[in-house]
């Protein structure tokens, strides 16, 4: 079952399912190391079935947003120490950015670039939902540097759409592209969702193929899966029996799990061969249009690859802000409180922003695993030479079980100075991925 990896500095990679934790290995930064930024708008219009994120609606939350943009400029001044350089990219994710009011939105810019540096071409990243967009945000976007848009489409079917309880319509998310294309963006992604309720292959090639129709630069394909607590979860829970691997920082969802086939109502939800079945083809389809692979669940024309997910991926620093940002610098990682309200009085108070897991100081043995589990997620897969520079150890001998076990199988594959994830195996990329949790080899 495929997860969401569209990388927010949050305590984990995904949104439809947060499969693997945001936690990467870190190398040692130089005096000009430049850690990317994220920042974490806590606010939608409404929230999801299927969302386990943090989150609050904008229904009586006018007063809570001061207080968050308050705390979250405390929150800055303490940490723009921690990249004296500046930032190499850009990311405000949420919840929904764009559902913030006209000046709030232009409060929450003018904070970012006054505390800190975007180096020039630097990429600078707003995530957004159809029905919240209007020409002035829009400016106010552009006018601060923001040069690529990511759009929560999710599905051009109206009936997929309210099966989750999506806020917008088709429609909507039709006006929404067209808005930012007539407004200059040229840098658009389009997250799209497979495995919905009622969703079969002729909807969901019906989404892909309209989504091509666009020519969006980058599109983010991500499976469903459901989150205990959500409301998804509860109309789905029986039956569920869900098999988790964890090391501190790193969480993966084992392939070895049963969906239910239907809710209360009756209301079909595609198993795991048919989502297997929808992945493979959009694969295929999107290759044929000119498309890269790049990551498990995520596509772009050449040159469009989102840089600030890259640094996630390849293991480099950053720094998350707002309520339940994580960040991760030499190694050391930490998550802020949550509650806006307790992130905000803390800050006032000069008091830490950590939850009860407090700062985590990286192991060898977890930075080693996480550069195997998130390195080949790529298709450049991991380095060699890196990782014998990083580590002072080939990869070669401390996983060799693993390596050993799947070498009939042809499920890795060695090209050049890079190890890498077959990509026919990428639909059960984390079933494979999690060996490498427990799987070292010490010589």
């Amino acid at each position: 079952m495929m997860d969401k990896d569209t990388a927010k500095g949050r305590d984990t990679i995904t949104n439809t399912s947060r499969t693997i934790d945001r936690g990467t290995m870190h190398r040692a930064p130089t005096s000009t190391t430049m850690p990317s930024l994220y920042i974490h708008v806590p606010f939608c219009v409404r929230k999801c079935d299927y969302c386990a994120f943090y989150s609050h609606t904008l229904l009586n939350s006018k007063d809570l947003i001061s207080v968050y943009l308050e705390g979250l400029e405390v929150e800055m001044v303490k940490r723009r120490k921690d990249a004296p350089h500046g930032v190499s990219s850009l990311f405000i994710g949420g919840g929904t950015p764009t559902a913030l009011k006209e000046g709030d939105l232009e409060r929450l810019m003018e904070m970012i670039h006054r505390h800190f540096h975007l180096n020039p071409g630097a990429e600078q990243t707003i995530e957004g939902n159809p029905g919240t967009l209007t020409a002035s945000k829009l400016h106010i976007l552009q006018r601060y540097g923001i040069n690529r848009f990511s759009l929560g489409v999710q599905t051009f079917d109206d009936k997929l759409l309210g099966a989750v309880r999506r806020v917008h319509t088709a429609k909507q998310a039709r006006e929404a592209i067209g808005g930012l294309r007539a407004e200059g963006f040229n840098n658009l992604n389009l997250d799209l969702m497979f495995g919905l309720p009622g969703q079969d292959l002729a909807t969901w090639q019906a989404t892909i193929e309209e989504a091509l129709s666009y020519s969006p630069e980058h599109l983010s394909l991500y499976g469903l899966m459901l989150e205990e607590g959500t409301p998804l979860y509860e109309r789905y829970h029986k039956g569920l029996n869900d098999k988790t691997d964890r090391i501190k920082g790193v969480i993966i969802q084992s392939k070895s799990q049963c969906r239910p086939k239907r809710d209360v109502q009756g209301k079909q939800l595609p198993d795991d061969d048919s989502q297997a079945e929808m992945h493979d083809w959009a694969v295929e389809r999107l290759k044929q249009a000119g498309y890269l692979h790049y990551e498990t669940s995520n596509f772009a024309r050449p040159g469009y690859e989102c840089r600030h997910n890259l640094g996630y991926w390849r293991g480099e620093d950053y720094l998350g802000l707002g309520p339940g940002g994580v960040s991760c610098l030499n190694r050391v990682r930490w998550k802020n409180i949550e509650e806006v309200s307790i992130y905000q009085k803390r800050l006032q108070n000069g008091q830490d922003l950590f939850g009860e897991e407090g700062q985590e100081a990286l192991t060898l043995q977890e930075c080693m695993a996480e550069r195997m589990i998130l390195g080949l997620r790529l298709q450049e897969g991991v380095n060699f030479s890196s990782f014998r520079n990083d580590f002072e150890v080939d990869l070669r001998d401390i996983y060799r079980d693993i390596l050993e076990r799947y070498k009939h199988q042809d499920v890795f594959v060695v090209q050049s100075d890079y190890l890498r994830l077959n990509p026919k195996f990428s639909f059960v990329a984390n079933s494979i991925l999690e060996e490498f949790v427990g799987g070292l080899k010490f010589i």
